[in-house]
């Protein structure tokens, strides 16, 4: 009988040889396996970085291999969760040339049906300085079906809207692991949330179950439990499952989860929503027109522009904070800036400035959204505001 290591509202980890402790869950158990294996690229070597000389060696887990060494230890993992996946379920596997072509070798020789390969490009890179190479700034990501057919979970519409309303690619450009996400220990292959935060709403639902067979400092857990899925971790490590366990006993404060569910779902390019209200007749006439206008700056005229609106995709029209609607801007980071004379052309009366910031959307087609954030902030209620759209996804 499997006995966790540490189990705590979702969140089970057991300690101790992977393969072993894979054969012993339950078969057909599994909505999501991630997985972030040893790339085998420790040898005692080191680079100059930023001028210093930086080590490369991780641990014993992570030296170098042969070909055929490689080849057996992804196969034998690979194998063992395979028979634990759903029929319709999917795996993650991150990794570098030193191990990815033998990850997606052994994956397709096994049954299952790659889906994509994700770049995920690091938008802060150390900078390598030796002279020798190109400064690595991506990883590959295997996305796979365990059937050859039938279909899985890709969560396309919402994905879709917090892209802007367009497809999600397969390049990822995410920030490497930030200073909140390493207050409790710190791990040399460490993913950061954002990374995890994006596969796991892409690929699972609510409720699912996610195996780490490679937990490490449980990353994966954490991203899964802030987001409302059950996770198994495993890892022969005490050292680093410690360091896990510290981070699921913080977000055990909901202040703390709320703070860092916010943090891992920021992304620098997410498109962003004007939030504005609107007197009930005037909201109507909005609608009908497809124009929404707000005041642009002071009565001087003077114009100022807050960050985010260049990734602005979306208006939110509200009443008091109540009878929220969303629409689709014509074009993405775009305003005209209009006189009050040429707004009363289309049938306004505006009277609190002679100039005006003017957005076009698509009124014929009103978006669904999930959730909505408390509108209601005293006098706060009825200035516009930018927020990121998934604020109003439902992202759990």
């Amino acid at each position: 009988m499997l006995i966790p290591y540490f189990y705590c509202n979702d969140f089970c980890i057991y300690s101790g040889d992977s393969l072993t402790l894979i054969d012993q869950l339950d078969d057909n158990s599994l909505d999501l396996v991630f997985a972030d294996p040893p790339y085998f690229l420790s040898s005692g070597r080191k680079m100059d970085i930023a001028g210093r000389n930086v080590s490369f060696e991780k641990g014993v887990w992570d030296r170098c291999r042969s070909v055929e060494e490689i080849d057996n230890f992804n196969l034998q993992w690979i194998r063992a969760v395979r028979s634990k996946m759903k029929q319709n379920a999917t795996i993650w596997i991150s990794g570098t040339f030193h191990n990815i072509f033998s990850v997606e070798r052994i994956l397709v020789d096994n049954g299952f049906k790659i889906i994509n390969l994700v770049s995920w490009q690091k938008s802060n890179p150390h900078e390598i300085a030796d002279g020798q190479h190109l400064t690595f700034s991506t990883e590959i990501l295997v996305w796979a079906r365990k059937s050859l057919h039938g279909r899985h979970c890709y969560n396309y519409e919402l994905m879709t809207q917090l892209n802007g309303g367009k497809p999600l690619t397969d390049v990822w450009k995410i920030p490497t692991p930030s200073s909140w996400e390493r207050k409790c220990g710190k791990h040399p292959t460490q993913k950061p949330l954002r990374l995890l935060y994006k596969i796991i709403l892409a690929s699972t639902h609510a409720g699912d179950t996610i195996l780490d067979p490679f937990a490490g400092s449980c990353t994966t857990g954490i991203a899964a439990n802030l987001l409302g899925r059950k996770f198994i971790g495993i890892d022969q490590s005490v050292e680093y499952l410690s360091y896990g366990i510290r981070r699921k006993q913080e977000i055990e404060d909901p202040v703390i989860a709320d703070k860092y569910l916010k943090k891992m779902s920021e992304n620098p390019e997410e498109v962003t929503v004007m939030v504005n209200h609107c007197r009930k007749g005037l909201k109507e006439k909005m609608i009908e027109t497809g124009i929404c206008y707000l005041r642009a700056g002071d009565s001087k005229g003077s114009l100022c522009i807050t960050p985010g609106f260049e990734r602005l995709s979306y208006v939110l029209l509200h009443t008091n904070g109540e009878d929220c609607q969303l629409f689709k801007l014509k074009s993405k980071g775009r305003f005209n800036i209009w006189t009050k004379e040429t707004l009363e052309e289309y049938g306004f009366q505006p009277s609190h400035a002679p100039y005006y910031i003017v957005l076009h959307f698509d009124n014929t087609k009103p978006i669904p959204f999930k959730q909505l954030p408390n509108l209601k902030e005293s006098s706060n209620t009825y200035i516009a505001k930018i927020k990121p759209l998934s604020d109003f996804m439902g992202i759990k």
